[in-house]
Parts: C-alpha cells; sequence; structure tokens
C-alpha cells in the first residue's frame, strides 16, 4: 500500500470517528448555549462530554500525523497488518488522552473562578470585556514563537519520525506527546471557545475549522493570519457589539433563558446553581 492509499485509510478511520462525535456532542449539546459563561456541569458529566468533543473537533486535524505515523507503524509491510492498526489506534488514542486532561484542568479552573463570586465579571459589568479579551489573547498568542514551535510539531512529519518509540507503549507515549505540542499550538483557540460559548456547536465548528486550517494547509502563514484576523474580528465584536455578533447568544438574551431552563430539566447531573451564576455571566448569589 502505497503513501497515498495509506494516508486515504487513515483519513476515513479518523473522519468516521469525528463524525459518530459531532452526531453524539450535537445531540448532547442540544439546547445548552447560554453563551460566555455557560455552566458546564458536574465533573464527570464534563469530563464525558468534553472527551467526545475532542473527537469531533480534533481528530480530522491530526490526519496527516496519523497517517504518516501508520505508514511507518507498518514496518515497511505493503499491506495494513492488524499490528499497525493497534498502534496506530494507540497513538490516536494518546493524541486525545493530552486534549482530555486540558479539559479536566480548565473545568477545575473555571469552577476554582466561580467560586471567588467575582462580580465584575457579570456580563452587564465586564464580562463582556473579560471574554474580547481571551479572544484577543488568543490572536496574539498565534504570533508567538511557542506558539509557531508547537504548531511546527503538529505538522511536520520528520520530527514525528525522528522521536520513533517502539511498541504499544511507545505508541501511546508518542500519541500524548504529539497531543501535548498540539495543546501547546491550539490551547488559546479552545480558551476562546469558552470566551464564545462552550456548549455552542456553531463555535465548535468555528474554531475546530481554525486548526484544521493551520494544521493542514500548506501556507501555514496564511492559515495563522486568517486565524489572527477571525478572532480580532471576534474579539473587538463581543466585546462591544455582542448582540451583532452572528451565532453568540449574550447571557442575558432570551436564547440563553431557554437554554438555562433545558439543563435545569437535562437528566445529566449539572450543578444547582443557574448558569447566569458562571464567570463572564452573574456571579453573585
Amino acid at each position: 500500500m502505497g503513501r497515498t492509499a495509506e494516508l486515504r485509510l487513515t483519513a476515513l478511520f479518523l473522519l468516521g470517528a469525528a463524525a459518530v462525535a459531532w452526531v453524539v456532542t450535537a445531540d448532547r449539546m442540544q439546547g445548552m448555549d447560554a453563551g460566555p459563561g455557560t455552566d458546564l456541569g458536574s465533573f464527570g458529566w464534563f469530563a464525558g462530554v468534553w472527551a467526545v468533543m475532542m473527537a469531533a473537533m480534533m481528530l480530522p486535524s491530526l490526519i496527516p500525523m496519523a497517517g504518516a505515523y501508520a505508514g511507518k507503524a507498518r514496518g515497511g509491510s505493503a499491506d495494513v497488518t492488524p499490528q499497525s492498526l493497534l498502534l496506530t489506534t494507540l497513538f490516536t488514542v494518546g493524541y486525545l488522552l493530552a486534549w482530555v486532561l486540558v479539559g479536566l484542568v480548565a473545568w477545575v479552573v473555571f469552577e476554582g473562578v466561580r467560586s471567588l463570586d467575582l462580580s465584575f465579571l457579570s456580563w452587564d459589568g465586564g464580562g463582556r470585556y473579560v471574554a474580547g479579551g481571551v479572544i484577543a489573547g488568543a490572536a496574539l498568542y498565534e504570533l508567538t514563537p511557542l506558539k509557531k514551535t508547537c504548531l511546527r510539531h503538529c505538522r511536520d512529519r520528520e520530527l514525528l519520525a525522528a522521536d520513533w518509540r517502539e511498541g504499544a507503549a511507545g505508541a501511546l507515549r508518542m500519541g500524548l506527546d504529539q497531543g501535548a505540542y498540539c495543546v501547546g499550538s491550539s490551547w488559546a483557540l479552545m480558551a476562546a471557545l469558552f470566551a464564545l460559548g462552550v456548549m455552542s456547536i456553531t463555535w465548535m465548528v468555528v474554531i475546530a475549522a481554525l486548526i484544521v486550517l493551520e494544521k493542514t494547509l500548506p501556507w501555514r502563514e496564511t492559515a495563522e493570519g486568517v486565524t489572527v484576523v477571525v478572532l480580532l474580528a471576534l474579539a473587538v465584536g463581543v466585546a462591544f457589539f455582542p448582540g451583532q455578533v452572528p451565532g453568540l447568544t449574550t447571557p442575558d438574551s432570551p436564547a440563553a433563558m431557554r437554554a438555562m431552563d433545558s439543563m435545569s430539566m437535562h437528566d445529566a447531573p449539572m450543578h444547582e446553581a443557574p448558569m447566569n451564576k458562571a464567570p463572564m455571566q452573574d456571579m453573585n448569589p
């Protein structure tokens, strides 16, 4: 099997898994977008939802590197082998595990901020400016040397081959390493997602598309430039014209109220506090 066929097979596998994850995510997130500061729910519920979200959002961007890994894992064989399939699966699992750990840390930080009861984070106070600042910060991070270094590791097949590790444990470790570099590349974009509404399918798609462009588009600098422009435009819109941003649910809108009602009736174990007490919404008791 040639390199092109290997890449196609890997792409079909990852896109299929991502498609299933998107369907599950859309079903679980339906009616839950209360905008910036949306309640994350209980630790266990969020952990499961976040894991599926990461499969939906991140697997398409992994296709080039997973294809490169799969080709080397065949060990010179002309055909796909059970061993190469197992190793590639473990590589993918390791990659997603890195992102799952990031989500769990995010949950702890989010809940820690909630517990401080900072009234200035209310949406009618400084919440919209905090959200806009987070998104603007994500745009500025795109220009840093750390971002460029991590993104290079997310794109460069030669760097992947240079750090080759044998066996199942090696595949899992390589996946974790690859995931860690991609966390370094895209963590700020995920922070922007929280600022836009982490339960919003619309913003998940937008952020996932930016990540795919950065990791797969041949013209890397062009992709980075597009990301910066999009993020800066969103930062200005969220901070100063939130009602005019397409797809943005503002915490004081009827849509947000409906989302809170929907989540209160949801069978997931959500926090008792209403979502308008989350950061960037009204945090007063």
